[in-house]
């Protein structure tokens, strides 16, 4: 993402070597693992310790969860709503009940987005970045420098997202890339929503229906039959689909 001029990467790329070439200018960054969550966060200040005590107490909401509701954590299917979930779970299933996919399809946006939220009462400005799928909030313009594996327009194409279009979720899938499970072969599909749950979930259902370029022709039906997404791209090869309230620009 580009603070003014700052680029950041977004993909499911595990190797995070992206994260090389990120900077956030004026803002606090550091690096945070527990367990398979890997976050790179940047605020007005050092926030590690709260956004570690976070990141624990969200884990250990969905840990719990899943050990008493062991279909949560394999299903790839809608889970059936749960008035008894914790917070963060519930809204993992209401945003993922239309999508065709699993509530975990939504899992790392839903700790970008939880944590981000959260942190907001420590620093105006946050970006979290969780395997390639965003939760920011900035009082800048953002460009989002989207990684698309093998495809000759990776790192070709930025996303510009406006301070109006903030707090938002910028989450991506890909059926080529990173560990992320995908049914289709998008290089990546990247999503744009107020919710980085809904982002994340939408990503993986779009993605999963894109096998083949000419998929591309449909991915803005697709994108529009799903309430509450602003946009999005998708890219496959040499050819890539947008639509919706996106502004992109060439890197």
């Amino acid at each position: 993402m580009v603070f003014g001029e700052e680029t950041m990467m977004t993909t499911a790329y595990t190797e995070r070597a992206y994260r090389k070439r990120v900077t956030a200018r004026g803002l606090h960054s550091f690096h945070l693992v527990i367990k398979e969550t890997d976050l790179w966060v940047s605020a007005d200040r050092d926030l590690e310790g709260e956004a570690r005590d976070l990141t624990i107490h969200y884990r250990h909401h969905l840990e719990a969860y899943i050990q008493s509701h062991t279909a949560f954590l394999t299903t790839l299917e809608p889970y059936p709503e749960d008035p008894f979930a914790p917070p963060m779970v519930k809204e993992m299933i209401i945003k993922t009940k239309g999508l065709g996919v699993g509530p975990m399809a939504s899992v790392a946006g839903a700790i970008a987005q939880f944590v981000g939220t959260d942190l907001l009462q420590w620093t105006e400005q946050i970006i979290i970045e969780n395997g390639g799928d965003i939760f920011l909030k900035t009082d800048r313009s953002v460009t989002v420098s989207v990684f698309a594996g093998q495809s000759p327009l990776s790192e070709k194409i930025g996303l510009v997202i406006p301070v109006r279009q903030m707090p938002l979720g910028i989450c991506s899938s890909s059926g080529t890339i990173g560990h992320s499970h995908s049914a289709g072969r998008a290089d990546v599909v990247c999503i744009l929503a107020p919710s980085a749950v809904l982002a994340d979930g939408a990503a993986t259902a779009i993605g999963n229906r894109l096998k083949r370029k000419s998929d591309l022709e449909n991915a803005g039906t697709w994108a529009r039959e799903i309430q509450g997404l602003l946009g999005g791209l998708a890219i496959i090869g040499d050819r890539m689909a947008t639509w919706g309230d996106v502004e992109l620009v060439a890197l």
